[in-house]
Formats: structure tokens, C-alpha cells, sequence
């Protein structure tokens, strides 16, 4: 324990990270190849998707606001990634375009919350429908999968000094956003806007931009996980990343019992993305049915939102 805390701030802060770090000993001993150096591979890559798009949703939550149509989003990125790249454009304009998908409908969150004054909730739902309207219409509702090049697979698929390059991305977003949020005047304006942002206005905060700030990096983050996982892939569906929303939700929810308790935080939030991952996988090795997962999900997203309703209330429901 650490100097000058006591226990009951130990179990607070570090808790729900000791817990995790429990399920991980209690996979490696009892769930069959668990531990072999394939299967941590493949959870970390798995967890890099996850962790990336919870980073996307935590800096918009990071502002005090929901950004519920980051999985919509990314689907859309890849969709208009995976049609260029199957139509032999360069990976490097598939790319570019999947980004500005992100940054376009990222910007358009942050108009219409800041200007329209229309609730980050009603306001990222109806983004998401759009954004899912115009996956399907440029696919047709069939993906796109083809023998796509190397130089565009590789980004996902590949490997830089020994080194998963999934991992790699995921390292450098977390670096990133952490650098973000505690070493710059921007991410500690984004904090004092998501704390109390008519305090913040009052000290001279532009809140307005910080959080049309904070839900432009989820859109840019939900179009990098979509690039990753059409290279990933070798396909881009109208509906790929769906699943991804409340698993990114959990995420963050549940980084918030640890490390900074109440607050969206960088570390919480990659920690507990590879905790909701060892479960998953963990799960399976051990022969539970699929749908034990969904339910420990929603218990973990119940009981994360019972830890911190302050915050997600005001998030959600702020006008």
C-alpha cells in the first residue's frame, strides 16, 4: 500500500484493477491454453480494437458527453475504407478517406450539441442512424472482402520489431490521449469542462470548443479502429463494428473504479478494455455458453453505472 493512503483509498483506486488482475491468475490456471503465447497474442490484438474506440468514447465522456454512435461510425470508416481499397486505390487515400468519415461526423456531433443545443445523447444516436443509413447504401448490405494489399493489411496484420502492429497503434493512441489529457492546457480545459463546465466558461474556458474537441477524437478514433479492423479482416461490412458500443461503454465505465474513481481516465479504460477481453476469451476456453458473456456484460455495465451515475447522468442528460 502506498505511502500515506490509507486502505479504504487503496481499495478505492486500485480495487477494481486488483480484481482484474485476479481474473487473469485464475484464467491462466484453470482455462485450457490460456497462457500459451498464440492465445495472449490474439487477446491483445483483440483488445487493441476495443481499447481504441473506449479511448474515443472516454474523451468525449472526458467533456461530459455521450457519444453513442462511435460504433456506427467506425463501420461506416471501414465501409468507405474497404470500397476504395477494393476498387484499387491507393491504401493510402482508403485511408485518408475513412479518417475524414470520422472527422466529418465527429465535427457534426460537436455542432450539434455546442450550437443546436441538442443533447449529446439524441444527438449521437441520430449520427449513428445516418451513419449506419449510409454504410448499407454504399454496400448494399454485402461486405466488401477481397485479396487486399499488403501494404494496407499490414497496418493491422503485421508486425515492427518483433512487436503485434496492433499493439504498437494501441500504445501510441494511449500515449496520445493520456499526453492529452494531463500534460496539455487543452486536455486540462477538456477536464475542467467536463467537471463543472459553468465554473470553467466563467474562468475564461472556451467549453464550447472543448467539447466540440473532445467528440472530433471520437470520431477520429472510431475511423482508426475501423481502418484496423477492415485490415484486420480483409472486409469491411455496414455492421462490423456494432458490436464494439457497449463493449467500449463497459470499458470506460468500469476504468472508472479504478485509478480515478468517478472520472473517464486513459489507464482505467485500456485496463479494463483487456479485462472485459480475458473474460471473453477466458469464458469460451473454459466451454461457457456465448451468452454468459452478454449477461456478465450488463452486470458489469450496471454495476460500473451504480459507481458513477453522478457522472453519466450529467452527461446524458444535460441541456
Amino acid at each position: 500500500m502506498m505511502a500515506g493512503m490509507s486502505m479504504r483509498d487503496f481499495i478505492g483506486r486500485y480495487g477494481t484493477a486488483l480484481a482484474g488482475l485476479l481474473l487473469i491468475v485464475f484464467f491462466v490456471a484453470f482455462a485450457p491454453n490460456f497462457a500459451t503465447t498464440m492465445n495472449i497474442v490474439n487477446v491483445l490484438k483483440d483488445t487493441s480494437f476495443l481499447a481504441i474506440l473506449a479511448l474515443g468514447f472516454a474523451l468525449a465522456f472526458t467533456v461530459a458527453e455521450l457519444d453513442l454512435s462511435i460504433s456506427e461510425m467506425a463501420s461506416l470508416a471501414a465501409v468507405v475504407c474497404g470500397w476504395l481499397v477494393q476498387l484499387q486505390y491507393p491504401p493510402l487515400v482508403a485511408v485518408a478517406a475513412a479518417l475524414a468519415v470520422g472527422v466529418v461526423l465527429g465535427s457534426v456531433n460537436g455542432y450539434g450539441v455546442t450550437v443546436l443545443r441538442i443533447p449529446s445523447l439524441i444527438m449521437t444516436l441520430g449520427t449513428a442512424a445516418i451513419a449506419k443509413g449510409f454504410a448499407f447504401m454504399i454496400t448494399q448490405g454485402v461486405a466488401f472482402v477481397g485479396r487486399w494489399p499488403t501494404g494496407f493489411t499490414g497496418l493491422a496484420r503485421g508486425y515492427s520489431f518483433g512487436i503485434p502492429n496492433l499493439v504498437l497503434w494501441l500504445a501510441g493512441v494511449t500515449l496520445f490521449a493520456w499526453g492529452l489529457v494531463k500534460w496539455t492546457r487543452t486536455g486540462a480545459h477538456m477536464v475542467a469542462t467536463g467537471e463543472a463546465d459553468e465554473a470553467a466558461r466563467l474562468a475564461g474556458i472556451a467549453t464550447a470548443r472543448m467539447k466540440r474537441i473532445g467528440l472530433l477524437l471520437a470520431g477520429v478514433l472510431a475511423s482508426i479502429t475501423a481502418v484496423l479492423l477492415a485490415a484486420n479482416l480483409s472486409s469491411a461490412a455496414p455492421n462490423m463494428a456494432g458490436d464494439y458500443l457497449l463493449y467500449a461503454i463497459a470499458a470506460v465505465l468500469l476504468g472508472m473504479t479504478m485509478f480515478e474513481p468517478g472520472k473517464p481516465n486513459v489507464p482505467g479504460t485500456v485496463f479494463a478494455a483487456l479485462v472485459l477481453k480475458v473474460l471473453g476469451n477466458g469464458l469460451v476456453l473454459l466451454g461457457q455458453p456465448y451468452y454468459v458473456q452478454d449477461i456478465v456484460l450488463g452486470l458489469i455495465i450496471i454495476g460500473s453505472v451504480a459507481f458513477s451515475a453522478s457522472a453519466m447522468k450529467k452527461a446524458a442528460f444535460k441541456v
